[in-house]
């Protein structure tokens, strides 16, 4: 069942977080050459024009993490247009799948040995299915994503920022395998 309105955006990272998220994912598919009217590359499979993204189970400590990225996946979906996302009752493929890992790990330290850049680590493993025969297309396929920022950075990154570059890598990557590497 989805969520509704006040209950996707009570799960959303925040307001500016989402026009970020948005924001990348129409310039990365400008520059990818298939903007919001993107018309399809002729390698999706007639019978599987429809899919359901299932909300991805988060095994990380971040809170919402799962929900958040499973909205960055459908939205990116739809704005490639390639693939019509609906429920899984209409749908003719289903992805699936969990988010494993979210870590921040150490980049760079000061000549004091303190620590000075992060870098946000995100994880997910999915499995995209065809739903009349149980066909795997990928299963358990990992992506990742990676962001960096720096401490106290007057150009204003921060693990927020970070997170977005990281989520943007993954969905980018599943965006190649989901629609382009049949």
């Amino acid at each position: 069942m989805k969520p509704s309105t006040s209950q996707f955006m009570g799960n959303m990272i925040g307001r500016r977080t989402v026009l970020i998220l948005v924001g990348l994912v129409l310039i990365c598919g400008l520059f990818a050459g298939c903007g919001p009217y993107s018309a399809s590359s002729g390698r999706v499979d007639e019978n599987l024009k429809k899919v359901a993204v299932q909300y991805l189970e988060n095994l990380t400590p971040e809170p919402n993490l799962g929900v958040e990225l499973s909205d960055v996946i459908i939205f990116a979906l739809q704005t490639d247009n390639t693939l019509k996302v609906v429920d899984e009752a209409g749908a003719d493929s289903i992805i699936s799948g969990r988010v494993v890992r979210y870590a921040l790990r150490e980049v760079s330290t000061t000549q004091e040995l303190t620590v000075n850049e992060y870098q946000v680590q995100i994880a997910v493993v999915l499995t995209f299915t065809v739903r009349s025969t149980g066909e795997q297309i990928f299963e358990n396929r990992r992506f990742t994503g990676t962001g960096n920022y720096v401490l106290n950075d007057p150009q204003g990154t921060d693990e927020d920022s970070a997170r977005n570059e990281a989520v943007e890598e993954i969905v980018r990557d599943i965006l190649a395998q989901v629609v382009e590497d049949w």
